[in-house]
């Protein structure tokens, strides 16, 4: 009987680490762990859990002795605000991951990151290669992070030849269930558009986020891919599409973040999920090498992401303003209940006329 290959996913308990691991504990042949710091709320099935950070000095002895071929590395805090503590585990603790895996001789590495790490400018070129600079906004903590993550690889891969990394830029992710930066603009109903910009923006779908992960973890494709679903859209049509009104502000407002009400500063993560450059200047990256190289496509249009994102957003609508009406109905029911019981009990306190105290 053949050995199963071994794959550690980091972060596991987290929403991508969990489904990557999931999908891969389904596989005949493959032997999974999931590596997390904190305690998973439900149980895993099928996966070999560890609990463990980054920082933990027997980290290259444990993949050395599970005999890990690959890892998939997915823990990150995906903060908004620079802050020094996400710093440290996002960025410091890839760094550790890293370089567990060079003394384990661990033989691949998959990253997750993002094409906001291009930044978004009016000189970038129509598509942005794999090879272009990395000059996205450090006004955000989660881009800053992938950034640095980035600047790593670049020495890692000269530091570690034996060991073959492959970092997957991927576009806005969108649809029903994940949490990004893009799904949390389109469900704010403030969030604007910039009056006289309208730039072309890439999605993909957030399951082709995860088969793309899939991919590379069973596929040897060292080096950076864009990915994307072929159709990158205006902002216009996005918010359209999404069902999200227009709202235009000059592009001042937002990037000062300013309470037009009380005229009080506000935290730009507050105002915005992302940085206002990302829905001023173009940041569309090429997909040459997603095809060619990595050989994967998308399964989901851009369309036909949003399109599912906004039927989902109109049923979490539908069934909150359902349960708002059910829980209305009940109140005014248990009002109801208790004035029919206040009433009779008014009318049996009332003496009835046989009980008067009249003469005999």
């Amino acid at each position: 009987m053949a050995e199963k290959s071994v794959i550690l996913v980091t972060g596991v308990t987290g929403y991508w680490g969990s489904r990557v691991a999931a999908r891969l504990a389904n596989e005949a042949g493959i032997h999974v762990i999931g590596l997390d710091a904190e305690q998973p709320t439900g149980e895993i099935q099928d996966i070999d859990f560890i609990q463990a950070d980054a920082w933990n000095p027997a980290l290259p002895d444990l993949l050395r002795l599970e005999q890990v071929d690959t890892v998939c590395h997915l823990a990150f805090v995906p903060a908004t605000r620079p802050r020094e503590a996400a710093f440290e585990q996002n960025v410091m603790g890839t760094t550790r991951i890293l370089g567990a895996c060079a003394q384990a001789g661990v033989r691949k590495v998959v990253l997750k990151s993002s094409t906001m790490v291009y930044g978004a400018r009016p000189g970038n070129s129509a598509f942005l290669a794999e090879s272009h600079a990395l000059r996205g906004s450090r006004r955000y903590g989660y881009v800053r992070d992938m950034v640095e993550i980035e600047a790593f690889c670049r020495g890692y891969r000269h530091q570690a030849p034996d060991t073959l990394v492959t970092i997957l830029r991927f576009a806005s992710i969108i649809g029903p269930t994940a949490d990004t930066p893009m799904t949390r603009f389109l469900r704010e109903p403030g969030a604007p558009s910039l009056l006289g910009f309208d730039p072309m923006i890439q999605l993909v779908h957030e399951d082709d986020v995860v088969e793309t992960l899939l991919h590379a973890v069973h596929r040897d494709a060292p080096g950076v891919f864009n990915v994307a679903a072929r159709d990158a859209l205006p902002l216009s049509k996005i918010r359209g599409l999404a069902g999200k009104p227009p709202l235009l502000v000059f592009h001042p407002v937002a990037y000062w973040g300013t309470n037009m009400l009380g005229n009080r500063r506000l935290e730009l993560g507050r105002f915005l999920p992302m940085d206002p450059d990302y829905l001023r200047y173009p940041w569309v990256a090429d997909l040459t090498r997603m095809g060619d190289e990595l050989g994967f496509e998308p399964r989901h249009t851009a369309e036909e992401a949003l399109h599912e994102f906004a039927e989902q957003q109109q049923l979490r609508r539908t069934l909150s303003e359902a349960a708002t009406l059910a829980r209305s109905e009940d109140r005014l029911r248990q009002v109801m209940q208790q004035r029919q019981q206040a009433r009779e009990s008014l009318v049996t306190d009332i003496p009835s006329a046989d009980e008067g105290g009249g003469d005999d």
